[in-house]
């Protein structure tokens, strides 16, 4: 049975305050691998052999998102739900928030590797996400911005895709089908024309400004340079990885407080950001293990090769020992903020690493985003960017530069940039083209700023 807001608050503020989480994520463990192997036929079969009353993550097999939507119809809790009525609702863009069987949530992923996952999620998943949500930004704000808030009319701006099932526009979608939120929340499309966002921004005037990271940056530059004029409370980048150059465009752009959060379609109240930047995971109803890449631990303060997250709310779709495929750096000391929850900073998807041919003694070579992200988020002029790899020995950049900057003197700053960190790695003979279209949005959205070359044979979701 769903616990009702309320109670979800209560309970989670009680766990936090008097550190009873660890023990709080045991049972809530225990009931999760019970529930799983009852209902969902693909977890019977996985855990056969385990012993009764499973509370030791360890003691369970690692699955991913390949596996579940391979044997999607019996991963499911529910046998009503099945991988053909799952696509056949996501295709309708007019049912972008309604009740999946009249019942469920239904969000997919951007679909960036081109065939996107289907997610379900129960009335529970959804009520933890609301709950866990109210306790991030009662950390985030004092009296004084909630008065601000409330004073603006409680407005919350949502910069995001309209034309998919996406977490985002299928939350809000869901957050105003009730009557209270309808005016009070609107969700904008990244794929409106600059002037035309900015415009319905300023008209909007949100006191609560969320998005994705790209976009926001860009709306920053609008706002600095006098066309936007909006003064939100709290500005809350999402989706994508930022440098703390961005986040001080943000902040110093609309005076506002800036802070984020970590998650995923499958979890989506993974983590809880904080002042200090890190990411502590809300451990009453999540786990998150970093891990190497045969799945032992990966001791704290050391980067992990990926790591596996449990959903201890989603009943229907059970997420257990998930490899998420993010890297992940546990903090191993208390986080000054005073949030006693696991920390954790991100470094970024495993699979999107560009590996390159002829690098040093004649094999391949990696390069991981971050380098490149850092070198170009530096660089005078760049407004948006995208790195593409389109061979094994070629990359082309895709540039939008700041109004008044020469895209020329740009270019090259950036073309000397990456090549010279290539050439630091011995990959001196790979081409740099410069492209004469602009960065492109994913279905989601998003733009991603460094894309690897798509193996033609990597069918995964």
């Amino acid at each position: 049975m769903t616990e009702s807001m309320p109670r979800l608050l209560l309970d989670a503020g009680r766990t936090r305050r008097n550190h009873e989480w660890a023990a709080v994520q045991r049972r809530r463990l225990r009931e999760s691998v019970a529930h799983a192997r009852a209902h969902s036929p693909y977890y019977r079969d996985l855990y056969r052999g385990l012993p009764d009353g499973v509370d030791d993550p360890a003691a369970l097999p690692v699955t991913d998102k390949k596996a579940l939507m391979a044997d999607y119809d019996r991963w499911a809790g529910d046998r009503e739900v099945t991988l053909e009525r799952a696509r056949a609702f996501v295709a309708d863009p007019e049912l972008i928030g309604a009740r999946f069987l009249g019942r469920y949530l239904v969000v997919t992923t951007s679909g960036t590797t081109g065939n996107p996952a289907i997610f379900i999620k129960d009335e529970q998943d959804i009520a933890v996400n609301y709950a866990m949500s109210a306790r991030m930004m009662g950390s985030w704000l004092n009296a004084r911005d909630i008065t601000r808030i409330l004073a603006g009319g409680g407005r919350m701006a949502i910069v995001a895709a309209r034309n998919g099932h996406f977490m985002v526009s299928a939350g809000a979608a869901r957050m105003r089908a009730h009557r209270l939120q309808r005016k009070a929340i609107r969700l904008f499309s990244v794929h409106a024309p600059l002037a035309e966002l900015v415009a319905e921004l300023n008209a909007f005037r949100p006191a609560l400004l969320l998005g994705y990271g790209s976009v926001l940056r860009m709306l920053a530059a609008e706002q600095e340079a006098g066309r936007l004029r909006v003064a939100p409370v709290l500005v809350e980048p999402a989706g994508e990885t930022l440098t703390e150059d961005d986040y001080a465009l943000l902040g110093r752009a609309f005076g506002a407080k800036v802070r984020d959060t970590y998650g995923a379609s499958e979890c989506p109240f993974l983590t809880e950001g904080c002042a200090h930047g890190w990411y502590h995971v809300n451990g009453d109803w999540v786990l998150a293990e970093p891990v190497e890449a045969d799945y032992s631990p990966t001791p704290p303060g050391e980067q992990s090769h990926t790591v596996l997250v449990t959903n201890l709310a989603n009943r229907v779709q059970p997420i257990l020992r998930y490899d998420l495929g993010d890297s992940v750096l546990q903090r191993p000391d208390p986080c000054p903020c005073g949030n006693p929850l696991p920390a954790l900073r991100v470094r970024g998807r495993v699979a999107n690493v560009l590996t390159f041919e002829g690098g040093p003694g004649g094999g391949s070579a990696v390069i991981a985003p971050l380098m490149l992200n850092t070198l170009v988020d530096r660089t005078p002029g760049v407004q948006l960017y995208q790195i593409v790899q389109t061979g094994p020995r070629t990359l082309r950049v895709r540039l939008r530069v700041t109004p008044g900057a020469d895209p020329d003197t740009v270019w090259r700053e950036v073309c000397d940039g990456i090549a010279g960190l290539l050439a630091e790695h011995g990959l001196d003979h790979v081409i740099l083209e410069r492209a004469t279209e602009p960065p492109e949005q994913s279905h989601g959205g998003k733009y991603r700023t460094v894309v690897p070359l798509k193996d033609p044979h990597d069918a995964r979701p």
